[in-house]
């Protein structure tokens, strides 16, 4: 069985995002190619100048990446001996890169860990956020393996010029407590915000991987993958080296031992959105080169605008956005004026039905309703004339309402003292975890650098 470094993307490495998904204008028309990238998303425009549904059968074909079919469902099922999760069974977590080599290694009894990630830009998370962090629980729980979530506050502050680091620390610390309140294992989830672990005594091994990875990575790699020009500052093209460190068992010592050779065969698997995927895309191309797997990833679709689904939910459109902090009322609001697939009268709406695949309360309730009849029953009234679109607004209020009020209620548990101790670098528990041996080793490693850096310190003073 081949392992992960030793696949290549199909159908071979991509090309770059600036021919594939850059805003690039026809040359006579209105038309506009959809935007996909880790700071833009839009579906671009049609030639009459009508704003255009995100194509994601067009991504997988120009990231590279493949589709999660019907026999990897079936596989995934067989080795984990779950029922895939409702965003697996209807398409909305839909394409992945060597996933079903994770699943080998899984059954051969081979353990991985889980990485994802948020980069904060403000004080509340929208409910959008929270689908790549529930499948990510989801998927801890099925396999009982260890996860990372890195907090990107530097990016953030990189890429944002009206942006503090103070700003930025403080919307990290808010949203980690948001992260905690999904459900995580406190046993086996460590999560970082690099403005702070960076600099901790903990992070060596990790800096040095940032090294590795930023000496093997060219400015035209970043520029072709990005679309980064002159006008961007030296920062930002540094910070993918960062983003990829975080794919390595070996940056995290302190978690999966000091025995470098061992650590570096355990494999990673990335839950995220797909416009994270240009990021992940340059680590699979530099890990082999450091001796290192490429890691696994799997992509899901963004959740749309309450405007409608040309483009994603976002922090920054307050009116598109359903926010975890929102009171019932404001989700009610919200919801009524959200983009409706219905007819223009209930006579025209009775006698040729509804619209699902463009009404976004119906697509709100793909991602948030558990029972699979109970949507179906609903995508077929709403087509056939039987349910108007008030109905449909109202069955999606109340999906959203009983979602965000068990958020707010496990909210209430998150303690700054909780928040601290997910962010304590320390061990984690899961199966294949180092030894007490392995493990003291550690501790010793780190103290001395510990020590070293206080020496440091007090010469200087």
């Amino acid at each position: 069985m081949a392992s992960v470094s030793d696949v290549t993307d199909e159908p071979g490495q991509p090309p770059a995002l600036t021919s594939l998904s850059l805003a690039e204008a026809a040359q006579n028309t209105k038309s506009k190619e959809q935007v996909i990238t880790p700071f833009d998303v839009s579906g671009g425009v049609d030639e009459q100048g009508k704003p255009k549904a995100i194509d994601y059968d067009k991504l997988v074909d120009t990231f590279g990446s493949q589709r999660i079919d019907k026999a990897l469902l079936e596989r995934f099922e067989e080795v984990t001996g779950r029922k895939p999760h409702r965003m697996l069974r209807r398409g909305l977590v839909f394409s992945h890169r060597d996933l079903s080599l994770i699943l080998d290694k899984y059954e051969k009894g081979i353990p991985f860990f889980l990485y994802t990630g948020r980069g904060p830009s403000s004080d509340s998370m929208h409910v959008g956020h929270t689908i790549p962090f529930e499948f990510t629980k989801y998927l801890q729980d099925v396999f009982d393996v260890p996860l990372i979530i890195m907090l990107t506050d530097d990016e953030k502050f990189f890429h944002t010029p009206k942006l503090s680091l103070k700003d930025v620390y403080k919307y990290t610390i808010q949203n980690a407590m948001d992260i905690i309140a999904v459900g995580f294992d406190i046993k086996k989830t460590f999560i970082f915000a690099d403005t702070e672990f960076v600099d901790s005594g903990h992070a060596s091994a990790f800096n040095n991987n940032v090294r590795e990875m930023g000496k093997r990575t060219t400015v035209n790699q970043i520029r072709g993958t990005f679309g980064f020009n002159d006008s961007n500052n030296i920062a930002e093209f540094n910070f993918p080296a960062m983003q990829s460190a975080t794919a390595f068992a070996t940056s995290f010592p302190f978690i999966f031992g000091i025995d470098t050779k061992k650590v570096a065969k355990v494999p990673c698997l990335i839950p995220c959105a797909i416009d994270q995927d240009p990021y992940f895309r340059q680590c699979r191309d530099n890990a082999p080169k450091i001796g290192y797997l490429k890691p696994a990833i799997i992509h899901s679709v963004f959740l749309p605008s309450l405007r409608g689904s040309e483009s994603k939910m976002s922090a920054s459109d307050i009116d598109s956005s359903i926010f975890l902090s929102d009171t019932d009322n404001q989700i009610k609001k919200k919801v009524g004026k959200a983009f409706s697939g219905g007819q223009d009268t209930a006579e025209l709406h009775r006698d040729i039905g509804g619209r699902t695949a463009v009404d976004v309360p119906f697509q709100y309730l793909t991602f948030f309703m558990e029972d699979d009849d109970e949507l179906e029953r609903i995508r077929m009234a709403y087509e056939k004339g039987e349910m108007q679109s008030g109905e449909m607004k109202m069955a999606c209020t109340k999906e959203l309402q009983a979602y965000v009020s068990g958020f707010r209620e496990r909210r209430k548990t998150v303690t700054e003292d909780v928040r601290k101790e997910f962010m304590r670098p320390r061990q984690l528990i899961f199966k294949g975890m180092p030894d007490e041996k392995q493990r003291q080793e550690a501790r010793s490693k780190r103290m001395k650098v510990l020590e070293e850096e206080l020496e440091r310190l007090s010469r200087e003073d």
